[in-house]
């Protein structure tokens, strides 16, 4: 049995309201036959429709646009009576946006991490950059959902900026639609309003609000101001749809803000480097890979002491008992850490053998399990 979930954490896999369902879910709404799209479309709660718009806002949690709303006037108006989703474990880009492109949960899909141990080489490998690891097809072969839309007849469009075309996370997680680089917001909101000429699905990803987060705080000033920009933006295309177009908000994770004061590194610790090989993940949740024959029970104790009321630490064992990602594909069991660590409140835990300085300055974190990181919005218009 592994150890319980505590209140101010969510049990990955508890809902079926999951961003693992959107897709199948407009499937359903734009008439696309596949099997569990219509009882995806009802659960989410989407009208049939001849076109849809799926915006994913990188980094709005739900907790973060609900407590800075002021700087949202047109999402606010939309806030009353939505229920928001949760996402995947790790609530991390590369995990979340494999389990929204197909469907799956991120044991299947094996995008596991900001960072995994690939257990061909042993090495660490960056899932968002896509650097050290296979061609996404043989990593992740499942076809994604927009390949799923587009074989059953009905047109996907992705805009979002360039240089995500053809990339290896959009390869893993989204391949099959038609990719619309833009980078500028005004030229986004005109490719998708283009690509709306014509029924269908249109995905539109924005990911300036993550990296300001990500720099800044959530929150910072400047968390505000690109949160009331993407607003302005969501607000014109809205004024400018076809008719027969829904449109439905969620985002990949949400973020907190990490405390300076609690944060731990497992290259200067000694409690946390004994017997640990490598630390894939991020500050926020991580996969600990201990040395060929360590005693994992130990290692986990060693964690727990140290970090105290600071994290959950469990087992390889005791997170896939315990469904954290799913069911695993056996080619997928290695990638999990023999430790999984979710962090509690604001603490981090780094790396400073494996991370970049830069990255260890990041203010706004994210991976864990807390609900300002697992609850995204789901706000749907027409």
């Amino acid at each position: 049995m592994s150890p319980a979930v505590p209140p101010d954490l969510l049990r990955p896999g508890a809902s079926d309201r999951w961003v693992g369902r959107v897709l199948p879910a407009v499937a359903g709404a734009v008439g696309a036959d596949l099997p569990g799209a219509e009882d995806a479309r009802a659960a989410l709660g989407l009208p049939r429709v001849e076109r849809a718009v799926v915006v994913l806002v990188d980094g709005l949690g739900n907790t973060n646009l609900v407590e800075r709303a002021g700087h949202a006037p047109f999402l606010r108006s939309l806030l009353d009576g939505a229920a928001p989703l949760t996402t995947t474990f790790p609530s991390t880009t590369a995990t979340a946006m494999g389990s929204f492109g197909t469907g799956l949960p991120p044991g299947e899909t094996g995008l596991l991490g900001y960072t995994v141990r690939e257990p061909a080489t042993g090495a660490l490998a960056n899932m968002v950059q896509w650097t050290g690891l296979p061609d996404p097809e043989i990593w992740q072969p499942t076809p994604s959902v927009p390949a799923r839309i587009v074989a059953a007849g009905v047109p996907v469009t992705s805009v979002g900026p360039s240089r995500f075309a053809g990339s290896g996370l959009t390869r893993a997680a989204l391949r099959g639609a038609v990719y619309r680089g833009a980078d500028r917001p005004d030229d986004r909101v005109a490719a998708t309003l283009d690509a709306l000429r014509r029924p269908g699905v249109v995905y539109l990803y924005w990911g300036e609000v993550d990296s300001t987060g990500h720099h800044h705080g959530w929150g910072s000033w400047q968390w505000g101001d690109e949160l009331a920009a993407v607003d302005s933006q969501l607000a014109s295309l809205s004024r400018r749809l076809p008719r027969g177009t829904v449109v439905a908000l969620t985002a990949d994770h949400g973020m907190v803000d990490r405390d300076p004061a609690a944060r731990w590194d497992v290259a200067t610790d000694a409690a946390l480097s004994r017997d640990v090989e490598l630390v894939a993940g991020e500050p926020r949740a991580m996969h600990v890979h201990l040395v060929p024959g360590a005693d994992r029970d130990a290692a986990a104790s060693r964690w727990r002491e140290r970090l105290g009321g600071a994290a959950l630490v469990v087992t390889r064992d005791e997170a896939l008992d315990d469904g954290w990602f799913g069911p695993v594909r056996p080619a997928m069991a290695p990638v999990v850490g023999d430790l999984v660590v979710a962090m509690r409140g604001r603490a981090t835990v780094v790396d400073s053998r494996t991370q970049t300085p830069a990255s260890l300055e990041l203010v706004g974190v994210h991976g864990s399990l807390t609900a300002a990181e697992m609850q995204v919005p789901w706000l749907v218009w027409q």
